[in-house]
């Protein structure tokens, strides 16, 4: 369906019940309190069919999708798909470059792994592990620009944003600097381009452990300093409600929060 068939259709249903379900903005629409409510009742009803045809159907139910980020799914996930094959052969998994999500209507699979404070509306959620940043720069940019003495050093260089300069301008906040000057900067949105474009030399980047941890390990990337910032959300693991009497599906939201431990335990 069009988005214009969408919202015409949201029209009709207002007139229709005599209530407004969202607020209209120039760019964007917001549900309101009477639309959020209905969203929370209609997306429980659409898991119960879900979780009871997957429950009926064997060639449904053993196979489970799963929506992570980029970073997330490449620097962590992938280098664990090989165990959850040995220990779970009956099950396909399905992995899918999900979207931020805002609550219930963004979640397009029954899991999905997330960064966020873990109050999603309509969606149940469970802590896996923190994240920090520190700044990391190839051996190719130190032998272009030398390496960095001071934090102030940095930015003599190219710097590289992800998205914009919040978490940049908060890690220079635990070095002491309160009002970062930057005079070369590039911003890319996709966290693994960001990765990618400091391994290339491109500039310096806010690396985030433990998604760098072997790049920095093998020599391809240098950290220069040891002090961290913690950002203040994590990353999650989130499910619809309900979903989790599904065997698959709990077997993978097991399995997640098992290596999520193992993870935490060693570092």
């Amino acid at each position: 369906m069009s988005p214009t068939t969408v919202s015409n259709q949201i029209r009709k249903l207002e007139r229709d019940w005599n209530c407004r379900l969202f607020t209209r903005k120039t760019r964007q629409v917001i549900l309101t309190d009477t639309g959020r409510s209905l969203a929370r009742v209609v997306s429980t009803a659409f898991d119960d069919i879900r979780a009871e045809i997957e429950n009926q159907i064997d060639s449904v139910s053993s196979r489970v999708s799963l929506s992570v980020g980029p970073i997330f799914g490449s620097r962590w996930l992938a280098k664990r798909l090989r165990d959850f094959r040995r220990d779970n052969p009956g099950i396909q998994l399905s992995i899918f470059h999900g979207p931020r999500i805002s609550g219930a209507l963004d979640l397009a699979t029954p899991l999905a792994v997330d960064w966020g404070h873990g109050d999603w509306i309509g969606l149940d959620s469970i802590y896996l592990f923190d994240i920090n940043y520190t700044p990391v720069l190839s051996p190719d940019l130190i032998s272009e620009c030398g390496r960095p003495e001071s934090p102030e050093d940095l930015l003599r260089m190219p710097m590289i944003h992800q998205i914009d300069r919040t978490e940049w301008n908060a890690w220079f906040a635990t070095a002491g600097i309160q009002k970062a000057k930057y005079k070369i900067e590039t911003t890319i949105a996709d966290s693994n381009l960001v990765l990618q474009a400091a391994l290339n030399g491109q500039g310096v980047a806010l690396g985030t452990l433990p998604f760098v941890q072997d790049e920095i390990d093998c020599g391809n990337l240098v950290m220069p300093f040891d002090n961290k910032s913690k950002p203040g959300r994590s990353y999650y693991l989130v499910s619809r409600p309900g979903l989790l009497k599904i065997p698959e599906i709990r077997t993978v939201h097991t399995w997640l929060l098992r290596q999520a431990e193992q993870y935490r335990n060693r570092n």
